[in-house]
């Protein structure tokens, strides 16, 4: 079992995709978007290292929250999440949404990025662009960034978006 660095986990929350979801936000990001929520994010070393059985242990308390992985972008360490995914796949019913700087395409055409693909449900594509940025839109910070129905994506071979009406 491997190893993450992870700056929070907040539980129970509902911005972070729809209904009640445990959030897990990684440590690291290589995108720096002007006007991040979360610059403390960006540096690897600011998490706490977590063994992946303890991250699935608070995953699988909440009964009832499905989970996010955000961060920071969770992708600078894709083995660790790709692995963490699996086993929440394995051993729980949730539904998984996954925030990244990287847009789908660079994801499903990277051979590293894109072993995370089969465990996620929701990819919300795409940096922060500021200027971009509206209070209003449902999940995402900026308009630029899609809400990628990845499981439908694959079986599609195209890029699907997730429903709400496609937001």
């Amino acid at each position: 079992m491997g190893k993450l660095s992870i700056l929070n986990i907040i539980q129970d929350t509902t911005v972070d995709g729809p209904g009640f979801r445990t959030s897990i936000y990684a440590a690291g990001c290589i995108h720096k978007c002007e006007a991040c929520h979360n610059p403390q994010s960006w540096d690897k070393h600011n998490g706490k290292l977590y063994h992946i059985n303890e991250l699935l242990e608070v995953v699988k308390e909440a009964d009832f929250a499905n989970v996010t992985f955000t961060g920071g972008d969770p992708l600078i360490q894709v083995e660790g999440f790709t692995e963490l995914a699996t086993l929440i796949k394995k051993e729980t019913r949730k539904n998984i949404w996954c925030y990244t700087g990287f847009t789908y395409e660079q994801i499903s055409k990277s051979k590293k990025l894109s072993l995370i693909l089969p465990y996620i449900d929701v990819i919300i594509d795409g940096k922060f662009i500021s200027s971009l940025h509206k209070e209003s839109l449902l999940f995402r910070g900026s308009s630029n960034q899609r809400i990628v129905d990845v499981q439908q994506s694959i079986l599609n071979k195209k890029l699907t978006l997730w429903g709400k009406e496609n937001y």
